[in-house]
């Protein structure tokens, strides 16, 4: 009696979690990330500011909105050029949420990043959830801004000290 309570309580858990399960979206394949973008590039985050906090209605929580300004290193696809900027928008998504549905850039990372350009042609949005690579260099910090119209600005790049 007590293993079929215990199978009942197994299956009926698998029954609640599977379907949040299933709603995660699978990581887009890399020659199916590149084809969707408009620019495939290694990028610096020179900094990160808060744009705006709005209430989601689903939860009720205040999400801040961001807008990142990131310098072009390397470009694989795009018309961009090395040593140009772009600007890349995105909202934080509420806590609890499942799955990784938000890309943050963070001040001093350089990353290799895939990215669609936004209605207008002005600014970017990452292209799928595994649009960002690994970070070739680490950020500075992963402290995001949560007022409007703070910035949070990247350290000054080090030249490279060469020995005499």
């Amino acid at each position: 009696m007590r293993f079929c309570s215990l199978v009942a309580a197994f299956c009926l858990s698998l029954v609640l979690i599977a379907p949040q399960a299933l709603a995660l979206p699978a990581p887009m394949p890399e020659d199916e990330l590149s084809a969707k973008s408009d620019l495939v590039a290694l990028v610096r985050v020179l900094s990160v500011t808060c744009t705006s906090v709005t209430k989601d209605e689903k939860t009720g929580q205040e999400l801040p909105g961001y807008l990142a300004r990131l310098q072009v290193l390397e470009v694989q696809k795009g018309d961009v050029k090395p040593g140009e900027e772009v600007l890349v928008t995105w909202r934080a998504v509420p806590k609890g949420a499942l799955g990784p549905w938000t890309v943050n850039y963070y001040p001093g990372e350089e990353v290799l990043t895939h990215l669609t350009k936004r209605s207008g042609g002005v600014s970017y949005a990452t292209t799928w959830w595994n649009a960002k690579g690994d970070p070739i260099k680490a950020p500075d910090t992963k402290d995001l801004p949560v007022t409007p119209g703070e910035s949070v600005v990247a350290e000054p790049e080090q030249p490279e000290q060469t020995p005499l």
